[in-house]
């Protein structure tokens, strides 16, 4: 198929043809090609997930430690370093 956009080759090795099996599983009628295509895809989906839980987690500990510490104790230890 005629395209202007670039076009990458891949090679199948064992281990990539172990994954490509298994999506074929999940993803049935589709070609080796295709399956390459929507693993990555789902690999850049799936690494957005991970952020979007990692930023949920900041968000929900943020704060959780606030009055842990007196006030000026940073200030206190810091006295004892070498200038």
């Amino acid at each position: 198929m005629p395209t202007t956009r670039p076009r990458h080759q891949v090679t199948e090795t064992d281990e990539l043809a172990a994954a490509l099996d298994k999506a074929e599983r999940r993803w049935p009628g589709l070609s080796r090609g295709q399956l390459i295509a929507r693993l990555a895809l789902e690999g850049d989906r799936e690494h957005e997930d991970d952020v979007n839980r990692r930023l949920a987690a900041i968000e929900r500990f943020a704060g959780a430690c606030t009055g842990a510490y007196e006030p000026g104790y940073l200030e206190a230890v810091r006295q004892g370093w070498p200038d």
